[in-house]
């Protein structure tokens, strides 16, 4: 018997990996986000798979299904949105399995993040504009951000940034980034990509506020801010320039005489 904590991508049915879509189709039984996690997703699942919806489950009550289905000796998927690593609440799930001596295995997903920038059509990183990419949120009941993590301390650095769940704070966050980024910087919002429902809006730090709607953005919206998304800005590896070798292309004599 083993669980397996499956990342289910940011939405869309067919953004889930093949090995999860192969393992809902082979348990019996599945735990699910419900409040995350389209029902779609669940179209991968056999007929007759126990699915249960954890929304309204705390984690005694999940431990309890692992319990069962280690009796039934079953195989369990535990499916989470996006990427089980990232704002997954796994580790405390296989602290818990690991005393019940049951086996468990992490299968990525697609995280939200990553569509969120599919979605505007722009690439994170940019050579000598940015080359990091902080993941972060603000503070919530659930669990509080580190002094050190803050948006504002984070914000030093000036590199891309990708904020979970920024919907509900908007001004404090963007009050926040100012302190470092100029009002010029390219911000964008992201709901529920991959959704059906999925929308975007793309502007600066400094008209963002005036742009939107309050409220409208609440719950899952994703916050991508940075130089790095200035789609006029032609910044270009040497990855691919002709004039460039490496282990798997190497620029012959004449070409570089020529």
């Amino acid at each position: 018997m083993k669980v397996y904590f499956v990342g289910a991508g940011p939405g869309a049915a067919d953004l889930i990996t093949l090995r999860g879509a192969r393992l809902l189709g082979s348990v019996r039984m599945v735990l699910y986000a419900g409040s995350l996690v389209p029902v779609e997703l669940l179209t991968h699942c056999a007929p007759g798979t126990e699915l249960l919806d954890t929304a309204q489950m705390d984690l005694e009550q999940q431990q309890a299904c692992y319990v069962r289905a280690k009796e039934q000796d079953i195989d369990v998927v535990r499916l989470h949105s996006g990427d089980p690593a990232i704002y997954g609440a796994t580790a405390e799930q296989m602290r818990r399995l690991e005393a019940l001596g049951i086996a468990y295995e992490i299968v990525p997903g697609v995280s939200s993040f990553t569509a969120a920038a599919a979605a505007i059509g722009t690439e994170l990183t940019k050579p000598e504009v940015s080359q990091s990419v902080i993941l972060t949120r603000v503070s919530g009941r659930a669990s509080a951000v580190p002094e050190l993590e803050s948006i504002a301390r984070l914000a030093e650095h000036r590199a891309t940034m990708c904020i979970f769940l920024s919907g509900p704070h908007l001004k404090k966050i963007v009050t926040d980034l100012l302190l470092h980024y100029p009002p010029e910087t390219p911000v964008s919002l992201v709901h529920r990509a991959t959704w059906p429902e999925e929308r975007s809006y793309t502007g600066t730090l400094g008209t963002i506020l005036e742009e939107t709607k309050r409220g409208a953005w609440n719950l899952t919206t994703m916050m991508l801010v940075g130089a790095a998304l200035d789609k006029g800005m032609a910044a270009e590896s040497s990855l691919y320039s002709k004039d460039f070798t490496h282990l798997f292309r190497v620029v012959k004599k004449d070409e570089e005489a020529a």
